[in-house]
């Protein structure tokens, strides 16, 4: 029998398959919650490595088992599977065979580690004790993927959650292969506004004959800017980004409306409740002003990432065993204000999420993400899949 911390070291040798894995998610990528090749293909390596899984009958997730030879914990593992609507530009020869759809965020190299794992740990499954669940989940991007497997009860029973992210994240100046396991918040809430401007359209050349939903929503964003500034502490992180702004079809034309579109990012809930109350309030009362009227809807996204302090812990010597304690990144400078809807588990189970660079200024993988250039250096995955690895291990046999 292997002994503890061991098992994760057989990763490396699957390298060349975990990066087979990758690029061919790569060519088929798929965004939302229907995957359909995306989850054939998992359920595909799955069934080759003689690993039981089900299907969720809501999207297309997938949810795996590997027992060990002994009774124990219940460990859980996720990857997220889908994609972004975003046209690649990245020339590669692995590129996104669906036009307009592309694997921007790394989504495709979580779901290659996570089966990389797997491998290892369906193998030696007779040196553990308790069982691992491996949770392949849609749509992170719009944060409806890991209600998803919460409703399926795909975490009922489990004693902790861990889920990893590949990329520039954190810091895209990190040496790639540097893991950071942050305690506490590392991550912002992501929430989701829409506003409606209601003015009256007339002839351009006759502005008074209308109300102007276009001078309205310039007034508007501007209003909006002020939360963050005037609103909070200079202490408290506050993100209110206008991203969509739609309005009007001649250039001689007052449109009757236009649409602002745009995202809230906090640290605390309190905080974030407060924000959207007042896009409301400001986007209503600016409207007024001028003699138009604002309607404006709050799509709720996931909380802050959180993780359990002694979940980050464990996760930390493992990562040390993997990397190397230099590689090895536990306090940061600040959390990181992108979202990720793995706050939900954190929500139901103790557990904790991890980011493993892949940034090369030589290998040009230090793009960020959600960029149609987006890359990572392919070198590391073995080391996604060894994190997990001996994570479980940690886990399962402490």
């Amino acid at each position: 029998m292997k002994g503890k911390m061991e098992l994760w070291k057989e990763c490396e040798l699957l390298q060349e398959s975990i990066l087979e894995k990758r690029r061919a998610l790569h060519r088929i990528p798929e965004a939302g919650t229907h995957l359909p090749k995306t989850a054939a293909y998992v359920a595909a390596a799955l069934e080759e490595l003689g690993i039981p899984y089900i299907c969720s009958q809501t999207d297309s997730g997938l949810l795996a088992y590997i027992n060990g030879a002994k009774p124990g914990k219940c460990i859980a593992f996720r990857a997220d599977m889908d994609a972004l609507p975003i046209h690649e530009a990245t020339g590669a020869d692995y590129a996104s065979l669906h036009d307009g759809c592309m694997h921007a965020c790394g989504h495709d190299a979580h779901t290659a580690m996570l089966l990389g794992a797997a491998e290892v740990l369906q193998k030696r499954r007779e040196t553990l004790k308790g069982s691992v669940r491996l949770i392949f989940q849609t749509a992170e991007e719009t944060a409806k993927g890991a209600l998803a497997a919460l409703y399926n009860g795909w975490l009922d029973g489990a004693n902790a959650v861990f889920g990893m992210h590949i990329g520039t994240l954190i810091d895209e100046t990190a040496p790639a292969g540097t893991i950071f396991v942050p305690e506490g918040c590392c991550m912002a809430s992501f929430d989701k506004f829409r506003i409606q401007v209601q003015g009256i359209g007339c002839h351009g050349s006759a502005p008074e004959r209308g109300i102007d939903p276009i001078n309205i929503a310039a007034h508007i964003v501007l209003a909006l800017e002020a939360i963050n500034a005037r609103e909070f502490n200079a202490c408290t992180p506050v993100v209110v980004t206008i991203g969509s702004v739609h309005g009007g079809s001649q250039y001689n034309i007052i449109p009757d409306s236009v649409i602002l579109e745009g995202t809230i990012r906090c640290l605390e809930d309190s905080v974030r409740r407060r924000v959207a109350r007042r896009v409301c309030e400001i986007a209503g009362a600016t409207a007024a002003v001028f003699g138009g009227s604002a309607t404006s809807e709050i799509e709720w996204g996931a909380p802050p990432v959180v993780n359990d302090v002694g979940m980050a812990k464990l996760a930390t010597n493992a990562a040390k065993a993997v990397a190397g304690e230099e590689k090895v990144i536990t306090s940061l400078a600040a959390p990181n204000m992108g979202g990720e809807d793995f706050a939900y588990y954190l929500q139901e189970v103790p557990g904790a999420y991890l980011f493993l660079s892949s940034a090369s200024e030589r290998k040009k993988t230090d793009v960020a993400h959600h960029n149609p250039k987006f890359e990572i250096d392919e070198d590391v995955l073995w080391k996604g899949s060894a994190l997990f690895v001996a994570i479980a291990e940690l886990f399962l046999n402490e």
